[in-house]
């Protein structure tokens, strides 16, 4: 799956600080970092569906990035956490 470029909603970027502690570097370092990738289900837009990537940053941190593809092929950004050990043992079968 091509991502392109990433969009960037101030409120969810605080959440995404305040709640789970990634930074926005660390979410473009998974993307950039051939992670796996996952439906999750259907948008409430046609054609633009709600996707997991589970990466490694850097720094070696698992993560697991919630986006919404849009139709240009850009992700904008609503959820990024640590990933749990199940979705860890998911990640590391790949």
């Amino acid at each position: 799956m091509e991502v392109r470029d990433i969009i960037w909603v101030d409120a969810f970027v605080d959440k995404i600080w305040q709640k789970h502690h990634v930074k926005t570097e660390e979410v473009e370092e998974v993307l950039e970092s051939s992670p796996k990738i996952r439906f999750i289900e259907q948008g409430d837009v046609k054609g633009e569906n709600v996707y997991a990537a589970l990466g490694q940053t850097k720094g070696g941190r698992y993560l697991i990035v919630f986006f919404i593809l849009k139709e240009n092929k850009y992700a904008l950004i609503i959820s990024a956490r640590d990933m749990s050990g199940r979705e860890k043992k998911l990640y590391e079968k790949k």
